[in-house]
């Protein structure tokens, strides 16, 4: 695997415990998934933020705060995932409520998020 960290099994771990933070909301915990200069888009952060990346673990952890801290739990489901080793990226389709959503996660040798996007729809 030349160096990663990551793996087909490794990915799978990691769906398990980033979707069990996100039904906790315990944003700490998911915020720990990723390198201190990841980014992250997201149309969320484009209406809250006015820009739509989010650059940095401490601004990710921030907008977060402010997005999703008043939430106790999510009903959070992973629909499938899919773990592309060629490129480190993991790929999770999910559902909150009415809400269905794709995010792809890009990852580094130490599998840490270093670029994540989600996309939402209905």
């Amino acid at each position: 695997m030349s160096g990663r960290t990551m793996d087909r099994a490794a990915a799978e771990r990691f769906v398990a415990a980033w979707c069990a933070s996100w039904c906790r909301v315990d944003i700490d915990a998911v915020v720990a998934h990723f390198a201190d200069d990841a980014q992250m888009r997201s149309p969320l952060a484009l209406s809250l933020t006015g820009s739509p990346v989010v650059t940095g673990a401490e601004n990710i952890s921030a907008y977060w705060r402010e997005a999703y801290g008043h939430i106790e739990s999510a009903d959070l489901k992973i629909l499938r995932w899919s773990w592309d080793e060629a490129i480190a990226r993991l790929t999770v389709w999910w559902q909150l409520g009415d809400t269905r959503a794709s995010e792809f996660m890009d990852v580094d040798d130490a599998g840490r998020v270093v670029r994540s996007e989600a996309f939402y729809g209905k």
